[in-house]
């Protein structure tokens, strides 16, 4: 009589170990990849080196060995590439995802910081500021194929969805000028805030704000008539823009003030403030829009705001001091860079817990996420 009990008692303890085994690979899996498919997060860090994690093992899955003072690292939009630049190095770099090798270093000039794709993934836009130029790369042909002189300390370029125009900020001149985005031609030079190096472009190509990391001043610049429209002051010195997708809202976090501003777009209005916590840096906006997920560089940690109803809900440890951070393609997972203690923080979504942390080396900054 006790046989047939204790066979059913294993039985059970059969299933459930299948099924645990099944939802335990789930969570490890995301849903929307297939056998092959690969999914890595891509960190540079303070010696150099392009930090390959697999976001499926969740470990380092190869650290490349790039050049020195690594900054704007970017997921190439079509093809399975990362890019980046070195600013010392005065070169674009080009990561191959399938081979984890850096398959060509082209030359673009003093002292470049970032690197803007083209809406279509066929040109790619670099300004080197110390150069003063603007280049344009093919990204089939990975070379430069134009260039143009753009007195100014050039340090960002910006393309407009349309695809039309380039918008360069020049930080000594405290301008935008913009150029036709197929023969380079300089259309207008606009007055912003002294020393920009950010911009956020609203999705009809319209109107563009303008902030920079030394002052509290924004600034509105209708891109259509080449003309300033408004300055507005922050709450604090800004560390990040966020527009919504809709282009309605734009949130400027303010390390100094402890919390973010909202503003109105289309009245270029300053509205509510959300207090946040000890030092809000960098963010990450869910797809729906509805939840921004903030990194606190003071305290260690990413608070999930509630954008609609302007509430903060309960954080999620990170690490110390993290700074950039991005999704997954399928928002499963938050991955947050922390500068302090030198890894990458691995967020659940779904319970907003810290999953895992990876090392990855001394000071990571930039971070990029590539479903290939």
């Amino acid at each position: 009589m006790k046989r047939p009990r204790n066979f059913r008692l294993l039985f059970l303890l059969v299933i459930l170990l299948a099924v645990g085994s099944i939802e335990l690979a789930r969570e490890r899996r995301p849903s929307f990849l297939k056998p092959g498919v690969r999914l890595c997060a891509y960190v540079t860090t303070e010696d150099g080196s392009l930090i390959v994690v697999d976001l499926i093992r969740l470990g380092v899955a190869a650290r490349v060995p790039i050049g020195p003072s690594l900054s704007g690292a970017v997921e190439h939009p079509t093809r399975a590439e990362v890019w980046g630049v070195s600013t010392s190095g005065g070169f674009v770099w080009i990561l191959d995802t399938r081979s984890n090798q850096v398959v060509s270093r082209i030359p673009v000039g003093a002292a470049p910081y970032a690197v803007t794709f083209s809406p279509d993934g066929r040109l790619a836009y670099v300004a080197a500021s110390r150069g003063e130029t603007l280049s344009v790369i093919g990204c089939a042909a990975r070379q430069v194929i134009s260039h143009a002189r753009v007195p100014g300390e050039p340090v960002l370029v910006r393309v407009t969805p349309d695809g039309k125009t380039l918008l360069v900020l020049n930080h000594r001149t405290a301008a935008v000028t913009l150029h036709d985005a197929t023969s380079l031609a300089l259309r207008a030079t606009i007055p912003v805030t002294a020393h920009p190096d950010e911009a956020a472009i609203l999705p009809d190509s319209s109107v563009a704000f303008v902030m920079s990391r030394e002052n509290r001043y924004l600034s509105a610049i209708d891109l259509r008539r080449g003309v300033p429209l408004s300055r507005l002051e922050m709450a604090g010195i800004p560390s990040a823009m966020i527009l919504k997708p809709d282009g309605g809202e734009l949130y400027v976090l303010c390390p100094e003030a402890h919390g973010l501003q909202a503003i109105n777009t289309w009245t270029h209005e300053v509205g509510d403030y959300v207090l946040l916590g000890s030092a809000p840096a960098n963010a990450a906006l869910s797809h729906d829009a509805s939840l921004l997920y903030i990194s606190d560089r003071a305290a260690g940690r990413v608070t999930p705001v509630d954008i609609v109803n302007r509430k903060v809900n309960l954080p999620a440890q990170a690490g110390q001091s993290p700074s950039a951070s991005r999704f997954d393609p399928g928002e499963r997972l938050l991955l947050v860079v922390n500068q302090g203690s030198g890894d990458l923080a691995v967020i659940r979504v779904s319970t907003n817990t810290l999953l895992t942390m990876i090392p990855v080396g001394s000071r990571p900054s930039g971070l990029a996420v590539k479903l290939f």
